[in-house]
């Protein structure tokens, strides 16, 4: 009899009321349509790559493709340079990254300890670099002078700490390792080296899915350091060729026609690159796209950490 009463209990208390209802279907109605307004540009985008180049300056691709065709994936995988900077481009992601992590992580968990004599001076002495710069030309005198010029090292070095991430994982680390289990593994004959690499690493794997994220993000996309710093084309990342492709058809755009032959020809070749625009930007997003999922339950535990204690 108690067990029956206590079932009409609970389901008195999940019964809701109108209230919940109401404003529980008008917050379903608003995130719906902030899905959409997000979403859509991605969608369009998608879609847009794969329809008939006249269909998508025409305007008559909305919700789905018209007159599927791949013809802007062909024209862009036709040059040769794509497939070579795309692998370079892993090569400096993956480069980059361990670099980024064999400096970030290190210095952010020696800032984060209590004993680090010196810590409030090192620190300040980083985030003064988040405010003042040496600007391009001194930039570019030391990586000549260091003689990385024209090198992968020029598009890594110079930035593998970013002074953000690093205050990020400092404040992740005082946050989530205590001094009280450092001194429990000093007992045992643990020094801070050991400590680092077998128990702090081990129990950071959400902020460093995040450093992951964001400095293979930023390497990913980055093309103003390669412009800058690289000279063989054999050498350019992804993002510089694909940047190369659409200024060199532009330029062809250019070009007067004098015959209806060479207009309409024209004219078909301003459709073709309008939707090589769009197969240029799945291209460049597919590595993203992938990586993402893989971290994503680690987003949110480690942004959240990192910008709300300390």
């Amino acid at each position: 009899m108690k067990k029956k009463e206590k079932e009409i209990i609970v389901e008195k208390k999940i019964k809701r009321c109108k209230e919940d209802v109401i404003f529980d279907t008008i917050l379903f109605i608003v995130l719906t349509l902030i899905l959409i307004i997000v979403a859509y540009p991605l969608w369009w985008v998608i879609i847009s790559s794969v329809s008939a180049p006249a269909a998508v300056s025409g305007g008559r691709v909305v919700w789905l493709p018209v007159g599927f065709n791949l013809n802007g994936y062909k024209e862009v995988f036709e040059n040769d340079q794509v497939v070579s900077s795309f692998i370079n481009s892993v090569i400096y992601t993956v480069c980059g990254v361990l670099v980024n992590l064999a400096v970030t992580l290190p210095t952010a968990y020696a800032l984060s300890r209590e004993k680090f004599s010196g810590k409030r001076f090192i620190t300040m002495f980083y985030i003064i670099t988040m405010f003042f710069g040496g600007g391009l030309i001194p930039t570019y005198l030391v990586v000549k002078g260091c003689g990385l010029l024209n090198t992968m090292w020029a598009l890594i070095l110079p930035g593998c700490l970013s002074v953000y991430n690093m205050i990020v994982a400092r404040t992740f680390f005082k946050s989530n390792i205590s001094e009280e289990l450092y001194e429990a593994a000093e007992i045992d004959g643990c020094t801070q080296g050991k400590f680092f690499f077998q128990i702090a690493l081990p129990l950071s794997g959400a902020i460093t899915a995040i450093m992951v994220l964001y400095y293979g993000v930023g390497h990913w996309n980055s093309y103003f350091s390669a412009l800058v710093y690289l000279s063989d084309q054999d050498k350019y990342p992804l993002q510089l060729v694909l940047r190369s492709i659409l200024i060199t058809n532009q330029t062809a755009l250019s070009q007067t026609a004098t015959t209806a032959e060479a207009r309409a020809a024209l004219q078909e070749k301003k459709q073709l690159i309008e939707v090589m625009k769009y197969s240029l930007i799945i291209i460049s997003s597919i590595p993203v796209l992938i990586l993402y999922p893989f971290i994503q339950k680690h987003f949110v535990k480690g942004v959240m950490v990192g910008s709300v204690k300390g």
